[in-house]
């Protein structure tokens, strides 16, 4: 990503890890008792999915509706009736994949635990987010000491390349005064944040006006409507955004999940924030949602990369579909598409030096791709599927192999 593609190109990567060559195959060194793998198509970074819930993995297609609030419903129910040792096991199996669809990195969210350690164990590198909820302002305490419970028993299997963030989950699932006290959390003990924000028509209704499904839900459970929570304004309720720039909840270690529903205002807010946005173009597709503004989010120097969501959403991690989704909204060219998914990407984590490229330092985190003879190889590369994924490294390890055709 931080050149012209290099014909007949190799990398060396040593035992740390790290790429330490890089060039034409004849200029690389190729040191006795270091095994050679040869592919014939191209050699990319590993790929960077900004936005995964890898705990779900398995539970596609088995929730039917397309309409937001039904759909979000229909996940809990599933979610409710799984064991730690079923989301243990999909966490695992979500990594698998992940490699297999060329995926190095994810930036992840969930509350089961699950995808810490499944990650650290199979090899893969990313930002855990350990979700907390909590819509009624007299949860506050309960969420709070759940999280930092769960965030206790998670540190210490962190490592150097995967780190543990914190996820107020949204708008309708949190109230003000437990953004405030996971905002406050974070800032410290340098936590990144996800949040899911400006996802939907549904959410601002009810954020602005307590109208609309969520609002009809919160009225259902006697939580009362955010104009009512301690500390809220009412130019915080100017929309979803406001209201969680109004909690202290945006800054540059914050990871906006989807961020479609946005005026200029907004935009404005994000950028002067720094806060970095996660594009999820089929799943958003798929629960009829408008397209996000990129191309106004990128001329405003917002850091934006594309994830797939669950697979409960689009099936699969099919990161090429979402580049080439994120393409033909935002009008890219093939290799700002690329980027969305490689070192642009990785700017959302600030790893952007250690992942998303191949260079010499980078981490070992490679994907070789089976294309046909091009004049464009990037072109070829967007143009691929899951299927010509050849084999995956992490951290110089390999990860993932094709098998050969029976």
């Amino acid at each position: 990503m931080d050149g012209p593609p290099i014909a007949s190109g190799a990398l060396l990567i040593g035992a740390d890890g790290r790429i330490t060559a890089i060039g034409e195959s004849a200029a690389v060194p190729q040191a006795p008792g270091i095994s050679a793998h040869r592919f014939s198509g191209v050699l990319i970074p590993g790929l960077i999915n900004a936005h995964t819930h890898l705990e779900l993995t398995g539970l596609a297609g088995q929730v039917e509706e397309d309409e937001f609030g039904l759909w979000i419903r229909g996940v809990r129910e599933l979610k409710a009736a799984k064991s730690p040792t079923w989301f243990a096991a999909a966490a695992r199996q979500g990594v698998s994949d992940a490699f297999a669809a060329g995926i190095t990195m994810v930036f992840d969210t969930g509350d089961s635990g699950a995808v810490l350690p499944a990650l650290v164990e199979l090899g893969g590198a990313g930002i855990v987010y350990q979700e907390v909820f909590g819509p009624h302002p007299n949860q506050v305490a309960a969420s709070m000491a759940g999280l930092v419970d769960k965030l206790a028993s998670l540190q210490p299997v962190a490592s150097a390349r995967v780190r543990l963030g914190v996820s107020p989950h949204a708008p309708y699932t949190v109230s003000g005064p437990l953004y405030r006290a996971v905002a406050d959390l974070a800032t410290t003990h340098r936590y990144p944040i996800a949040v899911h924000l400006a996802e939907s028509v549904a959410e601002t209704q009810f954020v602005t006006s307590h109208e609309g499904p969520f609002a009809n839900g919160w009225r259902a459970r006697n939580i009362p409507p955010l104009r009512e929570h301690p500390g809220a304004t009412q130019t915080g309720l100017r929309s979803p955004v406001a209201w969680l720039d109004a909690h202290g909840v945006l800054g540059p270690q914050t990871l906006a999940i989807h961020a479609i529903q946005l005026d200029p205002t907004d935009l404005d807010c994000l950028a002067q924030r720094g806060v970095a946005v996660a594009h999820c173009p089929l799943s958003n597709h798929r629960h009829h949602q408008q397209a996000a503004p990129v191309g106004e989010m990128r001329r405003r120097g917002i850091r934006v990369g594309v994830g797939t969501d669950s697979v409960v959403s689009v099936g699969r991690l099919d990161l090429f579909a979402e580049m080439r989704a994120a393409r033909s909204l935002a009008n890219l060219n093939a290799a700002e598409a690329l980027a969305l998914g490689t070192v642009e990407a990785a700017r959302l984590g600030g790893v952007e030096k250690e992942a998303g490229r191949l260079a010499v330092g980078a981490w070992g985190d490679v994907a070789a791709i089976q294309v046909a003879p091009t004049d464009d190889p990037v072109e070829a590369v967007l143009g691929a599927g899951l299927a010509q994924v050849m084999a995956t490294y992490a951290s110089g390890r390999l990860v993932y192999r094709r098998a050969p055709p029976a």
